[in-house]
């Protein structure tokens, strides 16, 4: 059945006015995620870095973005590709100075585009001043991190082994012995990565003081990295119980050998967040100009992800993000997506009048890896078609796909992050150096926004008619009754209607390898529907041009077609 989000059933007693007065800027934002290393190198050493980014920024205003989120970009000895961070205060040289990243602010801001920072919380590098003064116990250091004697070894006298079961998210022990300290520290990460200690107030105001630095410098806000790992379970006694055993696997160095019960969710980390929500809202008092977010990344149940957005006293992450569309694939259809929209609309968007949409991150395989070739154009329209806020992935609006290589790619994760492809010339473009820190991906001659911008339903150029739709007021008028509706019109076919008193658009997509004949899928009334409509966007598996016009009861879909119709007054 059609899904159709009502205001008034959703608002209860708000009126009408107030539901569709005008959103703040990150409630239908189009969000970029910039991997710093791969997106634009400056100076030829093979290695992306701010100076690059700022250079390239126009063309984030040009698809259509408004704010963009850079992956780490702090001062780290690289254990985790910059999420082990030494000073959480200053820039990597590796990416440039402190007045690189000014320069990369202001020439943001004259575009006005938004910035939004990596928030790292949960750990430093074990290279980190605070860590070091911690192994060696210096006054109001002792307790910064988690450190505990460990249990004594029956089997060894004076040895000792860790205090509890718990495994690394990479593997093997989350305790790791200080032979300084001559006690554990915890990470739940690499060892490299030591946890900081919440459960100390100054780890709290340690971390404000991080917020307030980057405000201050103008940043629009923070995307949190690995929210539901903050907090660990521990007695009253001071010891930390066993995880039970999964059963899955026999293997007690895999993450995967215990469940992570009181290592994971744990329900101080929401009122962490809340904390932070504070904090930003009370600055924006203090200072004025616009609202400055959190973005908060949290691979957990929407019971989890409605706490981490508030709880009707206290307000937490602006966009605690949505990973459900990152299980699309090539064999996913009109039904799986249906499902998947209306699990996030249901809860989050009847209960906290949000919404947001994440297909891709630095972790994942990219969309057309995933997805395939035929699928990728569709993908990003239904992403922009959607009401709310949406998360793209750098390359992804030119259908980039996972690199192929050996050594430094041994970790899975990184294959995604390969340079971006601006043109066919020298590696892609990214550099003047043939020589980058990960290889071009091997199809950059063809798929690159040089080429792309020449072809007019190139997947750049889909993804630039989207992102304008996207913004245009029928678009956003999805708080208004009748504004946003949804469903599969049959396993293959989903639609997307928005707009009602300012304009109507209509999404088709196609998942499906054969021609549909989509006025037979219609309701009696949409058949009997004599308006005209307009091609406004078309992929370039269509076989129609924007500008043609059909009725409801006349069209036709090609395998993997995706379009957007404008209805026409007659």
């Amino acid at each position: 059945m059609f899904k159709i989000i009502l205001a008034a059933f959703i608002c209860g007693s708000l009126s009408l006015s107030s539901v569709v007065s005008k959103s703040d800027w990150w409630e239908d934002g189009s969000f970029y995620q910039i991997y710093p290393r791969s997106w634009k190198d400056s100076d030829g050493n093979g290695i992306g870095d701010l100076k690059g980014i700022t250079e390239k920024l126009e063309y984030l205003k040009e698809i259509g973005i408004t704010a963009t989120w850079l992956s780490p970009i702090f001062q780290s000895p690289m254990a985790d590709n910059g999420y082990d961070i030494s000073n959480f205060t200053n820039i990597d040289p590796i990416f440039g100075t402190l007045e690189d990243f000014d320069a990369l602010l202001k020439k943001a801001k004259s575009i006005g585009l938004k910035v939004i920072l990596d928030f790292v919380p949960n750990h430093s590098s074990d290279e980190c001043e605070w860590f070091q003064k911690s192994v060696n116990r210096e006054d109001g250091y002792d307790d910064f991190y988690v450190w505990d004697d460990g249990k004594d070894d029956p089997m060894n006298p004076g040895k000792k082994l860790p205090p509890s079961n718990w495994i690394s998210i990479f593997n093997g022990s989350m305790w790791e012995w200080n032979e300084k300290r001559q006690q554990f520290y915890l990470h739940q990460f690499l060892k490299e990565q030591p946890d900081f200690n919440f459960r100390n107030p100054k780890v709290h105001t340690a971390m404000l003081e991080v917020l307030k630095f980057w405000l201050d410098r103008g940043v629009d806000g923070f995307r949190i990295d690995a929210v539901t790992h903050m907090y660990e379970k521990i007695y009253e006694n001071g010891t930390y119980p066993d995880e039970p055993l999964s059963g899955t696997t026999n293997d007690s160095n895999t993450q995967h050998y215990v469940k992570h019960i009181y290592t994971q969710e744990q329900y101080e980390t929401v009122e962490l967040l809340y904390e932070w929500r504070e904090f930003l809202d009370d600055y924006k008092k203090q200072n004025g100009g616009d609202t400055r977010i959190l973005l908060a990344e949290a691979y957990v149940s929407l019971d989890s992800i409605d706490q981490y957005a508030g709880n009707g006293t206290h307000l937490g992450a602006h966009l605690p993000f949505n990973f459900d569309l990152t299980s699309i694939n090539a064999t996913s259809d009109a039904r799986d997506v249906e499902g998947f929209v209306h699990n996030w609309m249901d809860r989050m968007w009847t209960k906290h009048q949000m919404a947001n949409w994440v297909v891709g991150n630095h972790d994942l395989k990219r969309i057309a890896s995933r997805v395939g070739d035929d699928l990728k154009d569709l993908v990003n329209v239904v992403l922009a078609a959607l009401p709310g806020a949406t998360i793209t992935y750098y390359g992804e609006e030119i259908g980039m796909v996972n690199v192929d290589c050996n050594g430094p790619c041994s970790d899975t994760r990184i294959l995604g992050r390969s340079p971006f492809q601006w043109n066919d010339g020298i590696s892609a473009g990214f550099s003047s150096s043939p020589n980058t820190w990960l290889p071009v991906a091997h199809n950059y001659k063809k798929v690159n926004v040089k080429i792309q911008r020449g072809v007019a339903s190139s997947t750049l150029n889909v993804f630039k008619g989207s992102q304008k739709l996207k913004h245009t007021a029928a678009f956003k008028e999805f708080k208004d009754e009748g504004g946003f509706s949804y469903g599969a019109l049959n396993d293959n076919v989903f639609q997307i209607i928005r707009g009602k008193s300012r304009g109507e658009y209509r999404v088709l997509a196609n998942f499906g390898n054969k021609v549909e004949n989509i006025g037979q899928l219609f309701t009696k009334a949409m058949k009997d529907d004599k308006n005209i409509y307009e091609y406004a966007l078309v992929t370039s598996h269509s076989t129609h041009r924007i500008g043609e016009r059909v009725k409801l009861n006349e069209i036709f879909m090609v395998p993997y077609e995706t379009v957007v119709l404008k209805k026409i007054n007659n």
